[in-house]
């Protein structure tokens, strides 16, 4: 009897050790997300990315239909760190009072970023870049506050720029002037990636985010490029200078068609947008090399995507973003790593909120014990590693930003706008406050309500009208309005769980 128990004891030591050997010899993949500042899809923003295109996307997969949930910087970054909608993380806008790296995001959001799940799998984290627009801030807490879940963290104070900046390493303030060698922060970025690199534990895996300013305002180039893309002008097909004219109020006010120095003006912002973007595809290229040669590229996922879309020219508005049309809404989204077969394009619906979703699937966690109202996008890519389904339909949601007193250079405009150049064309209004429903499963549709004292509402078919040029609300027939009314209900209260299961 003794013996036997003996014998089942050291069994029992034997399959532990065996087990605790085996779980060691899973090495976990690494993971990098590079994500850029305004670049759109639409308007052929992936045109100079001719590495990145061959790197990543023909290494792996690119999608087709990916979207933000919200088309504004500060909120679309919170939805990817967080993986929730903007009415669960609170983020509004990109000011202070909308919540931007405010006090309640800090308290209630930032604790729960996917960063911190990750470097409780012990993986060695690394930020380089933009991270929120009011970060640093003195009412951000400055640029001693370091986020939860960064080993590393060298992130820009406030919004994107190429020089004569102020930098947040981890926690000390750290300035910059306009010397391209020591300076350009596109470079920096990946300089100081790569020493992480060379720096890390090889034990362990890493994630880095490496987040450039390009092609974002003031859209300046590194010397070499500043002469690329003389010829090129902004696209005239589609909405190009059309008329807003059965769109939301806002859409109904720029002249049309736009005067010649509003032309001028977007045609030079375009250009310029796509030179300092090269300067990101060289990342892209020195990472790949980098990893290549430490061995690690092949246990390496890496995401390429934009915080939201850009237009320039569309419906007579110059430059900005902001609006919930296709060219403001679509993101570029290329994905390669382990179980990822090459030169994929795929059409299933992806949002920014499932990013975090997808890399805490591949680090590992369990699912089901994070909050987030994403959804893993690995099955998508990778089907013989995960079985999943794809949403029928999302929400697009945003709030928008005015000024209470009007814009002095613009007198006769009135207050409660913003944004309001070239030539005194406003991009934003307090009431330029929406939310879509987009569906791409069954029906190509899009379904939005405005906020303000129309109760506006657009509605496109987008297989027969890609560009968007006709709101159908009066002729579509009312049975599907008010389906779609419906699903806009429950998504725009929706939270986690029940994001992925309305019907």
């Amino acid at each position: 009897m003794a013996s036997s128990r003996v014998a089942s004891t050291c069994l029992f030591v034997a399959l532990l050790t065996c087990t605790l050997r085996c779980s060691q010899c899973v090495k976990l993949s690494n993971i990098i997300l590079i994500l850029t500042d305004d670049q759109d899809v639409e308007m052929g923003g992936m045109t100079p990315m001719k590495k990145t295109k061959a790197l990543i996307g023909d290494a792996g997969v690119t999608f087709s239909n990916a979207f933000t949930a919200t088309p504004l910087c500060c909120p679309s970054r919170s939805s990817i760190l967080t993986g929730k909608y903007p009415h669960n993380h609170l983020v509004r806008n990109n000011s202070i009072s909308g919540n931007c790296s405010g006090t309640v995001w800090q308290k209630e959001a930032e604790p729960f970023a996917f960063p911190v799940y990750l470097n409780k799998m012990r993986y060695q984290t690394f930020y380089g870049g933009k991270y929120l627009n009011q970060y640093g801030s003195k009412d951000a807490g400055g640029v001693g506050h370091v986020p939860p879940g960064w080993d590393q963290w060298h992130a820009l104070v406030g919004n994107s720029k190429y020089y004569n900046y102020t930098l947040s390493v981890n926690g000390k303030e750290e300035k910059h002037g306009d010397n391209y060698e020591k300076d350009y922060l596109t470079d920096l970025v990946l300089n100081r990636s790569l020493h992480f690199l060379e720096e890390r534990s090889p034990n362990h895996p890493f994630f880095m985010m490496l987040c450039p300013p390009s092609p974002h305002s003031p859209w300046t180039a590194a010397p070499q490029y500043q002469q690329s893309f003389s010829d090129v002008k902004a696209p005239r097909n589609g909405s190009f200078n059309m008329p807003g004219k059965d769109k939301h109020w806002l859409l109904r006010q720029p002249a049309n068609p736009m005067p010649n120095s509003s032309v001028e003006y977007l045609d030079n912002a375009y250009r310029r947008r796509w030179q300092t973007l090269l300067s990101v595809d060289d990342m892209v290229e020195q990472l790949i090399k980098k990893l290549d040669s430490i061995k690690e590229l092949s246990n390496t996922y890496i995401f390429y995507t934009s915080d939201h879309g850009y237009h320039t020219g569309q419906f007579s508005l110059p430059i900005d973003k902001r609006q919930l049309y296709e060219f403001d809404i679509r993101i570029p989204l290329l994905v390669r790593g382990p179980g990822i077969k090459p030169k994929q394009t795929l059409q299933s619906p992806v949002l920014n909120i499932d990013l975090s979703m997808t890399i805490l699937d591949i680090a590992g966690v369990n699912l089901s014990t994070v909050n987030m109202d994403g959804q893993s996008f690995l099955p998508q890519m990778a089907p013989s590693l995960r079985n999943g389904t794809e949403r029928p339909f999302f929400l697009v949601e945003y709030t928008g930003e005015g000024h209470s007193s009007e814009d002095p250079s613009c007198p006769k405009l009135g207050p409660g706008l913003a944004e309001c150049f070239p030539d005194c064309v406003c991009e934003d209004a307090f009431n330029n406050t929406y939310a879509c429903v987009r569906a791409l499963k069954d029906a190509n549709l899009q379904y939005c309500e405005f906020a303000d004292n129309e109760s506006f509402v657009e509605v496109y078919n987008l297989t027969s009208d890609p560009h968007q040029l006709e709101n159908i609300m009066k002729k579509v027939d009312p049975t599907l309005l008010q389906i779609m009314n419906q699903r806009l209900i429950k998504l725009q209260s929706c939270t986690g769980d029940s994001c992925r299961n309305i019907k």
